[in-house]
């Protein structure tokens, strides 16, 4: 269950099947916008090279211990948004299946396939916003 400050919306009149809320309400209390998490190592080398899966691993501990260190969690999650270096949707689809599975219940989120990501051999890049209780 979500903390009393967020709320999840789902409209009656969307789509039912839609795996994601598609909103969230936040009451007042402090942001955290996190910075595209990568999959980088603490030397900062992308890692697993070649591995989608590997790297949606490694983004989502980074992602993790970025929030931590504002004082937040998966909990506190309002928003992602998943960047997949790939015009497969079975990447998309994958990378989708593998991170999510970290949000319970799965906040507002969008799903994108790009040309290219900022590191060398990036597949792939989350960004968050979460919402800490007043």
């Amino acid at each position: 269950m979500w903390p009393m400050a967020h709320q999840l919306i789902n409209p009656p009149s969307l789509a039912p099947t839609a795996p994601y809320a598609y909103a969230a309400l936040a009451a007042a209390g402090q942001l955290v916008f996190a910075a595209g998490a990568c999959p980088l190592d603490s030397a900062g080398r992308t890692t697993p090279v070649g591995d989608l899966l590997g790297q949606c691993r490694q983004t989502v501990d980074n992602l993790r211990t970025a929030l931590r260190a504002a004082g937040a969690d998966f909990t506190d999650v309002v928003k992602t948004t998943i960047y997949v270096a790939s015009n497969q949707r079975e990447d998309l689809s994958a990378a989708w299946s593998a991170i999510t599975t970290y949000f319970d219940p799965q906040p507002p989120s969008t799903l994108l396939g790009v040309t290219v990501l900022g590191y060398p051999d990036q597949l792939v890049e989350i960004e968050a916003i979460a919402v800490l209780p007043a």
